[in-house]
């Protein structure tokens, strides 16, 4: 039967809305803190997840995990505020990673393309330990007091990336029309782009660690970070550019193919514009099926 614990121990405290930062590191004694903090942390993980698996998450109590690891529970309670939260060891430092790489994204880059970049920093974590991750999952899946608390973990990112989709919004020079700037949309499109991007990531991560940890778990997020930009955002704000690639609606950089050119051009039209339906043959050379479209929206004979 387990001993009767702590309401520390019964009951974590309250998710934070923002990340905690690590103490500065500030040179070698600084970073040695910083790396001697992180082992510690990954050493008292390691040994709940050991015990939770062999006689039960429900059983397990701070004083054991901190015994398997060769502290005192004051130590323990000095890195993790519950039991709950030595399974996710990493979140903290991941989170402020992330809040870091938004903040010093360029203002030119679009702003979906960065929450993408960002949520990558969450997925690279896991990845960085395949079997810690397949093992946490599973326990997850069996322990609904883990579940809740994941919740609240992926609740913390979604957050951040609505926020700084609202920022971008803020400072954007065009909307699309029919946006209502400052209103209803802007709260919306924010909210819901945010939750696409970390659905997404969480549906990638979890056929990933289904499959035992293998496989390219980030090509996998790649392809479906293209299905969320093709669906919500099929044209970028204006200046706004893809990362490494200028784009503008009815705008394209010389590199950009002719089909890229022209979708950019048919997304930025107006609606008030008559239909041109175009009939070509599939082995076309596109050059010469894209000249033919140009002449028939200008009204003259193909070249």
């Amino acid at each position: 039967m387990e001993r009767h614990t702590s309401i520390a121990e019964q009951q974590p405290s309250q998710e934070r809305s923002e990340p905690a930062r690590p103490a500065a590191e500030g040179g070698p004694g600084g970073r040695r803190a910083a790396a001697q903090r992180q082992q510690m942390r990954q050493d008292l993980a390691t040994a709940a997840m050991e015990l939770f698996a062999t006689q039960g998450y429900e059983e397990t109590t701070v004083d054991q995990i901190a015994a398997a690891a060769g502290v005192a529970r004051r130590t323990f309670f000095r890195y993790f505020r519950s039991k709950e939260e030595a399974i996710f060891p990493d979140h903290d430092d991941t989170l402020v990673r992330v809040a870091d790489l938004l903040a010093s994204a360029e203002p030119e880059e679009h702003p979906l393309d960065v929450v993408c970049r960002g949520i990558k920093e969450v997925l690279r974590m896991y990845a960085s330990t395949p079997g810690v991750s397949v093992a946490r999952y599973q326990l997850i899946r069996q322990v609904p007091a883990l579940r809740e608390r994941e919740i609240a973990v992926v609740a913390r990112y979604e957050r951040l990336f609505t926020r700084y989709l609202l920022g971008r919004f803020d400072a954007a020079e065009e909307t699309p029309p029919g946006w209502q700037r400052g209103g209803d949309d802007d709260s919306m499109l924010a909210e819901v782009s945010a939750a696409a991007v970390v659905a997404a990531h969480n549906h990638v991560l979890r056929r990933w660690l289904r499959a035992g940890g293998h496989g390219d778990v980030e090509a996998q997020l790649d392809h479906s970070f293209d299905v969320i930009r093709g669906t919500f955002w099929p044209t970028p704000p204006s200046g706004a550019r893809r990362r490494g690639t200028p784009v503008a609606p009815g705008a394209t950089s010389d590199s950009g193919s002719p089909l890229e050119a022209a979708a950019v051009s048919a997304l930025s039209a107006s609606p008030g514009g008559e239909v041109l339906i175009t009939v070509a043959r599939t082995d076309a050379p596109l050059d010469l099926v894209v000249d033919q479209i140009r002449a028939a929206l200008a009204g003259r004979p193909a070249g």
